[in-house]
């Protein structure tokens, strides 16, 4: 097992803040000293049937806990995910039926292992021991609580500010994802930095149950492909680990070179030394950073399906953006990203490759729209502002490069 600073050195890469950093480096000691490793946990609620890449910033940490040789606690909020998460919300979330949360969480089980070793993994799910929780028993756990407490949650506070109505079984979630880690004796629990609350409330109950309180780390919220809001599949700006590898692979490289970096840092398994490394190189311009995109889009790929086909994926990619692979008299087009990103059938439009907005719709409905390589499948996808162009194909024969339009007039077409 690694020493304490250098298992210090991989969990602090990425994170955000480690409360309290001194309380884990004691038990990273105890735990080199005893050969008993931590047990690291993390919960997710199976709201949706499909994982993104910003929910596997906190896998690749766990991740992290793995190669240092410490258990992982995959917690499946079975129960939790029928109240719903009021983290960063302004209203109250709609509850899942029990069969809508059974069938998301079996998905949830067949991709995570693409990341973690099933053999340091232990899968949880919080119904086990809620279900058998009386109503006596619950009623206790809510006075360990008070409500001005609850209210310094700032989700909570604004809504209460601004007169949203708050259910009285929103204040039970931070409560039981708490719970959640008494009842597994954990050492440390990862979330994001909306989830800070609920991860101290997990503290708080361990003190009073007589436990060692876990460490708490946050990790960031990982922005989407807009490089602005968090990746969300309801914005359109996400990549799902079980989409296909060219819609991957097209998805990844279609990031802003700035992003790319955040990306690095929090989804790689490079060594940071070496990504700081060839940051030096673009700096210097000596290594060009559309290489080191397609390097990142591998990778990501790679362990979202399979090496091979990331390899595949890359091919295509670098067939389609070679001169010859685009035709000669390919159309330039001049699109406006001054007002933000701009919506996918909005550029068909712009770009003459449809006569509607319906048309276009229907194309990538039909699967017949292209960008950079990878098939659209989201009808509200978002195209952001190109370092250099997006190109955009129809069909087997209608193509488009476009590009900012710096000059020229706004959706101005030119040859």
């Amino acid at each position: 097992m690694k020493s304490v600073e250098e298992q210090m050195a991989l969990i602090r890469r990425g994170a955000v803040e480690i409360l309290l950093e001194d309380e884990l480096k004691r038990k990273l000691q105890r735990s080199v000293q005893t050969g008993r490793p931590l047990r690291i946990k993390a919960g997710f609620d199976p709201t949706a049937p499909d994982l993104h890449l910003g929910h596997t910033v906190l896998i690749q940490k766990l991740r992290h806990f793995q190669e240092l040789g410490h258990q992982v606690l995959f917690l499946i909020g079975d129960f939790t995910g029928m109240i719903g998460d009021p983290s960063g919300k302004s209203e109250t979330r709609p509850p899942l039926s029990r069969e809508e949360v059974e069938e998301n969480a079996r998905t949830y089980r067949d991709q995570i292992f693409k990341i973690l070793d099933p053999d340091k993994t232990e899968i949880v799910f919080n119904s086990v021991w809620m279900s058998r929780m009386n109503a006596e028993s619950l009623i206790a756990l809510a006075g360990k609580m008070t409500v001005a407490r609850m209210l310094e949650r700032d989700d909570f506070e604004k809504r209460y500010r601004s007169n949203q109505p708050i259910s009285i079984h929103e204040f039970l979630y931070p409560l039981i994802q708490g719970y959640d880690s008494v009842v597994l004796k954990a050492d440390a629990e990862i979330g994001g930095t909306d989830q800070k609350f609920n991860l101290l409330v997990g503290r708080e109950l361990q003190k009073e149950a007589g436990q060692d309180p876990q460490v708490v780390l946050t990790m960031p919220l990982l922005e989407g492909l807009d490089g602005i809001q968090k990746m969300s599949k309801s914005l359109g700006n996400y990549v799902g680990i079980a989409e296909g590898p060219a819609e991957i692979f097209g998805k990844v490289m279609s990031i802003s070179d700035e992003l790319m970096w955040r990306y690095y840092e929090l989804l790689s398994d490079r060594n940071w030394e070496d990504v700081m490394g060839m940051k030096q190189q673009v700096s210097h311009g000596t290594l060009h950073p559309m290489e080191l995109k397609k390097r990142l889009a591998e990778e990501i790929t790679a362990r979202c399906q399979t090496a091979a086909a990331a390899a595949a994926a890359r091919d295509e990619f670098e067939r389609v953006f070679r001169d010859k692979a685009l035709p000669s008299d390919m159309p330039t087009v001049h699109l406006d990203w001054s007002q933000g990103d701009i919506w996918i059938v909005r550029s068909l439009t712009e770009a003459n490759l449809v006569k509607s907005s319906s048309e276009g719709r229907r194309l990538i409905r039909q699967g017949a729209v292209q960008l950079n390589g990878a098939k659209v499948t989201d009808l509200d996808y978002q195209l952001p502002l190109p370092r250099d162009a997006h190109v955009l194909k129809v069909g087997k024969k209608r193509f488009a490069r476009l590009i900012s339009a710096t000059t020229g007039s706004k959706g101005g077409r030119t040859r």
